[in-house]
């Protein structure tokens, strides 16, 4: 077929498809048609050959700028690990960490110092002893001894001021038969007593009278006191009476009678704790008590005796030393 060409005079294009096996011509002809004949690239591909010009393009610019872009289009850090610098994030962070829990400490430490020092030692609770007020009392029970003793507590702060010491402190003075203290905040207190008066005087040789409770404890009189409707017990010497058991039995006795018939008395004889006896009504009538046991008892039974006519009637000694077998002479 090669020489049938030649022989025509003219130059005819291989056939569509059709190889030229050697000759600078077939290349050139080669080249021309794969170059403007674009079926011949499947052609090409078939059998293991790949043209770069087709080849797609990777825009690798492009790509590092989408990576690298944040959600506002500004240029990212590159997502390029560095092992030094996470390990120094790391330790900010912890740093970071320990830093804030230690300031909240200290702030809660501070918080509570403060607190503590207002409460218990600044003046802002501070019992100050011009702002204690006194309550009852009478001419037996001084006020203003309650009121140093109240006063024992100034300066403290009322959180730490023991109301029950004072009132147990007021408890001990003689007269003084009930007490409550109360705080007042800010910086005050409010002391309540219930003063008595007392239950006996005792005269001495000497005529002299010292008033005593019912417990046999020496009364503070205030000044000018009156001695008027108490009971007077007769003692050779004031001291060795308040170590007298009969006069004590006798002073617990007249305590705990009531103010009306307390009035009535005249005269009491103490001469052994078990014979106490009062006169009543200028001698009148005589009540032999015995000892200071069942009070409440034998007060009962001298009182309707005395004060029912058809019980006593002429006679004038009562004996309640065993009150549920009353003696009437």
């Amino acid at each position: 077929m090669v020489r049938r060409i030649a022989s025509s005079g003219g130059a005819r294009k291989p056939k569509r498809g059709r190889r030229v096996a050697s000759g600078p011509k077939a290349v050139k002809g080669r080249r021309t048609v794969g170059h403007t004949a674009h079926s011949k690239v499947g052609s090409s591909q078939a059998k293991g050959f790949v043209d770069p010009r087709e080849l797609t393009s990777e825009d690798l610019v492009t790509k590092t700028l989408q990576e690298t872009s944040g959600s506002l289009g500004m240029a990212a850090r590159p997502k390029v690990v560095d092992f030094s610098a996470r390990l120094r994030e790391r330790r900010m962070a912890r740093f970071r960490g320990w830093a804030v829990r230690a300031g909240v400490a200290l702030l809660v430490l501070a918080v509570l110092g403060g607190l503590i020092w207002t409460l218990f030692f600044s003046p802002v609770l501070r019992l100050e002893s011009d702002r204690i007020e006194v309550h009852g009392g009478n001419e037996w029970v001084s006020g203003q001894r309650i009121k140093e003793i109240a006063a024992k507590q100034s300066g403290r702060s009322l959180l730490l001021v023991s109301t029950s010491e004072v009132t147990a402190q007021l408890g001990d003075i003689p007269g003084v038969s009930a007490a409550k203290a109360d705080k007042r905040y800010p910086r005050g207190m409010s002391v309540t007593i219930t003063a008595q008066k007392p239950a006996a005087m005792l005269k001495a040789s000497d005529d002299d009278l010292t008033a005593v409770d019912d417990r046999g404890r020496i009364l503070n009189s205030v000044k000018g006191a009156s001695a008027s409707g108490i009971p007077v017990i007769e003692v050779s010497n004031v001291n060795d009476g308040l170590r007298d058991r009969a006069v004590l039995a006798a002073s617990k006795i007249l305590g705990d009678l009531p103010e009306q018939m307390r009035h009535r008395i005249s005269k009491v004889s103490a001469r052994t704790q078990d014979s106490i006896t009062t006169e009543l009504d200028d001698g009148r009538y005589a009540v032999l008590w015995g000892d200071a046991s069942d009070l409440a008892l034998k007060q009962a039974v001298v009182d309707k005796i005395v004060n029912d006519p058809t019980k006593i009637g002429d006679k004038h000694q009562v004996d309640v030393s065993a009150p549920l077998r009353p003696i009437i002479k």
